[in-house]
């Protein structure tokens, strides 16, 4: 009788919950959240499978490859190292060049003065008279224009005479009592001195006065 049979998965005979109403079986909360964790698993997969890497259209194209990657900064790197050499090079026979021909211009300048230089030897050789007058103006006319030619290149001869020594421009050779002049005063050049823009070239060589009543007191010294 199927009263009295027991069913395979151990429900007892004729119990209300044994069979489900409707014909489906009732749904446990723990199964559903079985389902929807494999159901999300599944379509995570899918979504992976279709950015894959291997896939080769996809893997041409990842701008986040490694290898490509490396192989544009070694390009960079190399065009780099290229561009600083050229550089380089280019500085280098920049200051050969100034080095070699920086005074060019200064030099093109004096061939003047130096063939007004050579005129005046040769009309003072010329010359039967020997006229020294003549060759001293030649002379001074070169002189005038050499310094011009220096002024317009920024070199300035340092005024010296009368003014009060300057250890920066100035290089004192000796003292002199003086007592014409107030000491330290320049009193006599014996080399000019001279300038470029602010940069010394060449200090004056002067004679620098000094108050003569240190002579005196060195003379009464001395006779004691």
């Amino acid at each position: 009788m199927t009263n009295g049979r027991r069913r395979d998965d151990g429900a007892p005979p004729n119990e209300p919950d044994a069979e489900p109403s409707g014909g489906s079986l009732p749904m446990d909360a723990e199964l559903e959240d079985a389902l929807r964790a494999a159901a999300n698993s599944i379509e995570e997969d899918r979504l992976d499978e279709a950015v894959s890497p291997d896939s080769p259209e996809e893997s041409d194209e990842d701008p986040e490859d490694p290898a490509e990657e490396l192989s544009h900064t070694k390009d960079r790197m190399l065009r780099l190292q290229a561009d600083f050499e050229n550089f380089r090079r280019r500085a280098h026979a920049d200051r050969r060049d100034l080095y070699q021909y920086g005074h060019q211009n200064l030099v093109k300048d004096l061939l003047s003065t130096v063939d007004n230089l050579d005129r005046a030897i040769s009309h003072a050789r010329e010359s039967a008279s020997g006229d020294f007058e003549s060759f001293l103006q030649g002379v001074e006319l070169v002189q005038r224009e050499l310094m011009g030619t220096l002024e317009a290149h920024s070199v300035h001869e340092i005024e010296a005479l009368g003014k009060t020594f300057d250890p920066a421009l100035h290089e004192a050779m000796t003292l002199l009592p003086d007592a014409t002049v107030a000491p330290n005063t320049v009193i006599e050049v014996l080399q000019k001195g001279y300038v470029l823009r602010d940069r010394l070239l060449r200090p004056a060589r002067v004679i620098v006065a000094k108050a003569p009543e240190a002579d005196k007191e060195e003379e009464g010294e001395a006779a004691d």
